[in-house]
């Protein structure tokens, strides 16, 4: 159904002069895609369309079976318009770029309509980047963040414990994890198929029930993960704070045996 998607797509934005190209990315280029895939459709114009939320919405509803549509403030990126279509219901993406912003990307995406080969030669001519984490970032925050959970868990806040550490994995430990395993650091994206069987389960052990125990064992658990990935993949140009560790890791000690 993606694929039937992005043909029409493709034929009623193609009769729009101010379309340079269209283009798909994600799951598309792995050749991942299946019933439960989104799809990824990068709009490219000559004027720029992303600066109004109204004409987002006007080109989205040009294609077959509109639903709904807001833009992507809450991932970071306020280009994409998150939209739902329906017959078939699917759950699509498109990001409106000019020409120049597609300079800057995370993947190169496969093209569906280039016209004048104008997209083509400028992917030929630059290179997608991935962000990878900054170590130094993570450890200069991670044993404030750890002693933080503390003190809620401590104070029986334990919704707020329980969501640090969907932000613990989303930010550093599934990051990390993808990274030790040779993948493009995704946060927790796939990690169930794409991190070896121990390190998954090693990543469980981070989910914790509405207990206070429970919160503590898989904060400890988080803890070693951490310096785990620490020993293995940061290198001696980052500062590790063990004062700090230590002070915290003393600490979690209290708040354990209260």
């Amino acid at each position: 159904m993606q694929n039937d998607f992005a043909i029409k797509a493709t034929r009623i934005l193609k009769e729009d002069p101010n379309v340079i190209g269209l283009a798909v990315g994600g799951s598309w280029l792995t050749n991942e895609i299946d019933e439960y895939s989104d799809l990824d459709l990068i709009l490219i114009t000559k004027q720029k369309v992303s600066n109004s939320i109204d004409k987002m919405l006007e080109y989205a509803n040009r294609l077959d079976h509109f639903l709904s549509g807001f833009t992507g403030e809450h991932v970071g990126e306020p280009r994409v318009l998150i939209c739902l279509y329906d017959k078939p219901l699917l759950h699509v993406d498109i990001k409106f770029l000019t020409l120049e912003e597609l300079n800057h990307r995370v993947e190169t995406p496969s093209l569906l309509f280039d016209r004048n080969g104008q997209i083509e030669k400028l992917l030929d001519q630059t290179a997608h980047h991935f962000p990878f984490p900054d170590y130094q970032w993570i450890e200069d925050r991670f044993w404030t963040w750890i002693h933080y959970t503390l003190l809620k868990i401590g104070r029986g806040e334990y919704f707020e414990a329980y969501d640090f550490f969907s932000f613990l994995r989303m930010s550093v430990l599934g990051p990390l994890l993808h990274i030790k395993n040779g993948n493009l650091p995704r946060a927790v994206r796939k990690v169930e198929t794409e991190l070896s069987k121990n390190d998954l389960e090693k990543l469980k052990l981070t989910l914790p029930k509405y207990e206070k125990q429970s919160l503590l064992n898989s904060l400890k658990n988080a803890v070693y993960l951490y310096k785990e990935l620490r020993t293995t993949l940061f290198d001696n140009t980052v500062k590790l704070h063990y004062q700090v560790e230590e002070k915290v890791m003393t600490y979690f000690n209290q708040i354990e045996n209260n």
